[in-house]
């Protein structure tokens, strides 16, 4: 991140924003139609304040950057926006991190300051990666804790030799808004007090948004993860009928 990137964030930072009012994924029951749930899954460490949301399988390692924006440090309080849909069934629409208590008025993108800005547009995104189904969110001091337990482990698959056991037994203690082998943990990372929200990434591997929210004052008062856009796949489920309509016709 040098001084040009930066002047050219603050030129497009209002147009990097979240087109969907993400709050109202946490206090709504319905978004039009469908039926939405929320639920608390426990904190998140965040010693530095500087934040990761990354695969946590895959993209998970001392090299990936922070936000540059930096946020609150301690334990913040992670809430899931479960989709309850009847096709897919429950489904993680968005994750949400609450810093404070007051009321995002906008939504910008989380980003690294070494995305490329130039044609930024309307409705854009960078996104972070999942290529293993799975998503977390932790904080860079937090992050070599994370690799010496991996190392000193010594396991050919880290999901199936480790954390498929931790995600079916929450399973069985948590069982709603949860697939039978488990969708989402908070993990401790053995031999600290640094917790870790690992969670089923909204339909999988893909490319997701990462927000942050500001007060009317422009403080930061929460974190958005935005797995699923509800609004844009029920018009999408609806064009899809109609065009199955018009075929039979």
């Amino acid at each position: 991140m040098n001084e040009s990137w930066m002047q050219k964030w603050e030129e497009v930072k209002d147009i990097l924003t979240c087109p969907v009012d993400l709050e109202t994924y946490f206090t709504s029951d319905k978004i039009l139609e469908q039926e939405m749930e929320v639920m608390e899954i426990g904190n998140v460490s965040l010693p530095s304040g500087k934040v990761i949301v990354r695969d946590p399988l895959v993209y998970l390692n001392a090299k990936e950057k922070p936000y540059f924006v930096e946020v609150p440090k301690g334990n913040f309080p992670v809430k899931i926006a479960v989709a309850k849909f009847e096709d897919w069934g429950d489904r993680y629409a968005a994750v949400k991190v609450e810093f404070t208590k007051e009321e995002a008025v906008v939504y910008r993108e989380a980003l690294i300051g070494e995305e490329e800005l130039g044609d930024s547009e309307e409705e854009d995104y960078f996104g972070f990666v999942v290529d293993a189904g799975l998503a977390c969110i932790t904080d860079t001091q937090v992050v070599p804790y994370v690799e010496k337990f991996i190392s000193e482990l010594d396991v050919e698959n880290i999901y199936d030799d480790y954390f498929a056991e931790i995600f079916a037994k929450n399973y069985k203690e948590n069982p709603d808004n949860q697939r039978d082998l488990g969708d989402w943990i908070n993990w401790k990372v053995p031999d600290t007090e640094y917790q870790i929200p690992i969670f089923a990434s909204g339909l999988g591997d893909g490319v997701y948004p990462v927000y942050f929210g500001y007060d009317a004052k422009d403080e930061i008062c929460s974190l958005y993860i935005h797995f699923i856009d509800i609004e844009m796949e029920l018009s999408d489920e609806g064009e899809d009928e109609d065009d199955d309509e018009n075929t039979d016709q």
